[in-house]
């Protein structure tokens, strides 16, 4: 049985970050839906990257469909291995994913929010824009980023909490300190 927690926040509130060094510390996996899907788009003989690559300029969220399927491969590579407990980064973007997530594959143990204000997501987007080589670290992708996250993420969000499966971590501190945060609100759930 897998254990699942997926880790929420707008464009640059440190998802990634966080899930680098709880890996080490939990001893989990970190798949970061992102990820998936720019390796997908970069795979020669993917039937999905060019729309993957459409959609990921744009700002938009690529369809379900996709990212299940690749999210679901990468749960069963790792599972293989030994690891069943998961950091699901970036994903469910907006609720039919949830619901699709949820349905197909495994109900979520738990969700971390990342809260971070919008002004200090944007200098941290326009710093790591300068060394990514992401198609998306560019101020118009950001803005759009910024608003489908409001717009179509935070229902989801909302929804985890309503369910009491939602824990909100302040990520405007520094880094050892959301770290810190983060561990000891996990630990009732690992």
């Amino acid at each position: 049985m897998y254990k699942v927690i997926f880790v929420l926040g707008g464009p640059g509130a440190g998802k990634g970050t966080q899930c680098d060094r709880l890996t080490t510390e939990l001893g989990c996996a970190h798949i970061s839906a992102g990820d998936c899907l720019r390796e997908e788009q970069a795979r020669p003989d993917s039937n999905d990257g060019k729309l993957i690559k459409e959609y990921i300029t744009e700002g938009k969220i690529v369809p379900m469909e996709i990212t299940l399927r690749l999210l679901e491969a990468k749960m069963k590579s790792y599972s293989l291995q030994g690891i069943n407990t998961f950091l699901i980064d970036g994903f469910p973007r907006k609720m039919d994913q949830f619901e699709g997530f949820e349905r197909a594959i495994c109900p979520a143990t738990v969700a971390l929010f990342f809260y971070c204000d919008q002004e200090i997501m944007l200098g941290r987007l326009m710093d790591r824009g300068k060394t990514s080589g992401r198609d998306d670290d560019n101020a118009e992708s950001i803005k759009k980023r910024f608003v489908t996250f409001t717009e179509t993420s935070m229902p989801v969000v909302n929804a985890l909490k309503n369910d009491n499966r939602c824990i909100t971590i302040n990520a405007e501190h520094d880094p050892d300190t959301v770290f810190e945060t983060t561990v000891n609100a996990l630990q009732p759930y690992l």
